[in-house]
């Protein structure tokens, strides 16, 4: 209930900062695709990289190729919600659910998202940022002919259930989760993975339809990596197994 009412509070305060986004036009209305951004903001990730990664969504959304794929979809609109986590008792709704179907909505989105405040904790709750997920779509007042969510971190789960659980709730629920692993060189806190952290994605994190795993190589090589993701899940694009 803690996380539940942290979650909410957290969005509600910052609809002020995105009065520029139109909000949702009604109740149910259909889009293509209900997607969530899951943002890994625990301390393993330094200001500079954070920045990076903002300016990676940022930038990948506005993108003329993000926005050409998502005019291309049967209906034309897709519905985002970006989503930042750290530990099992952090998850923060930075932009609630918002349709995007034009460049000038794409535009806004993406200034909304560089204004946005940001807070970093320590731990990675990959599970956590997934069971927000899970809520988000619960919440979503849009209806989505798919529903993917888009993970991205730098270590392995290291606090609250274990991700494959949480993982598999989702994917029974007819949604997709793809994974974006950022290789650094200090793959999270307290735990060191296995295996290396994209196979630690295909493992434990991804799953569902059509899922995949992209990793970018460092911080730097983020934002390529967001906008080559995002192609292949607003236009569904068909590739290799997560396996």
């Amino acid at each position: 209930m803690r996380r539940r009412s942290l979650l909410a509070a957290s969005g509600a305060a910052l609809l002020p900062a995105i009065g520029g986004i139109p909000p949702a036009r009604a109740a149910e209305e259909a889009v293509d695709l209900l997607l969530v951004l899951a943002v890994d903001v625990s301390r393993s990730i330094d200001e500079d990289e954070a920045r990076l990664q903002r300016q990676g969504y940022k930038e990948a959304m506005s993108d003329p190729r993000i926005v050409d794929a998502i005019r291309a979809g049967m209906i034309g609109s897709i519905a985002v919600c970006y989503i930042e986590w750290a530990g099992w008792d952090y998850q923060r709704v930075v932009l609630p659910w918002t349709r995007i179907g034009s460049k000038q909505e794409a535009e806004g989105w993406s200034e909304a998202l560089s204004n946005a405040p940001r807070v970093s904790l320590s731990w990675t709750s990959i599970s956590g940022g997934l069971e927000a997920a899970r809520r988000a779509f619960a919440d979503s007042p849009f209806e989505g002919t798919r529903k993917v969510v888009d993970v991205s971190g730098d270590g392995v789960n290291n606090s609250g259930p274990p991700v494959e659980g949480i993982r598999d709730q989702l994917v029974a629920e007819g949604v997709t989760i793809n994974g974006l692993p950022i290789l650094n060189d200090r793959p999270g806190w307290g735990r060191m993975p296995l295996v290396p952290l994209d196979e630690y994605y295909r493992q434990a994190v991804a799953g569902g339809e059509g899922s995949f795993v992209i990793a970018a190589e460092d911080f730097d090589a983020f934002g390529s990596a967001v906008r080559r993701k995002l192609v292949r899940e607003i236009a569904a694009l068909p590739g290799p197994p997560i396996g």
